[in-house]
């Protein structure tokens, strides 16, 4: 099963933009496909798969910092080739 998952994540802290780039860096390097812009980061592949990695990136993140939030979507299914059409 495919599916697609957008997340927003905000470290509450001072030195922010180090976890950010880390976390994504941390989701590039696990050969999903992984979209980015400046409010969210989408990671589209199969449900097990994705799951394991977020499940690991995200546990990794969250102990290198003192205090963050982390907004997840998931749709079941692959929408990594939408286009909006207007």
């Amino acid at each position: 099963m495919n599916i697609s998952i957008e997340l927003t994540f905000s470290p509450l802290q001072d030195d922010f933009e180090k976890h950010i780039i880390n976390f994504i860096k941390k989701i590039r390097s696990s050969g999903l496909t992984v979209l980015e812009n400046p409010l969210s980061t989408q990671v589209y592949g199969d449900y097990d798969k994705v799951m394991k990695v977020l499940f690991i990136d995200i546990k990794e993140a969250f102990e290198m910092m003192d205090k963050g939030l982390l907004f997840m979507k998931i749709v079941k299914t692959d929408r990594s080739e939408y286009e909006p059409h207007f």
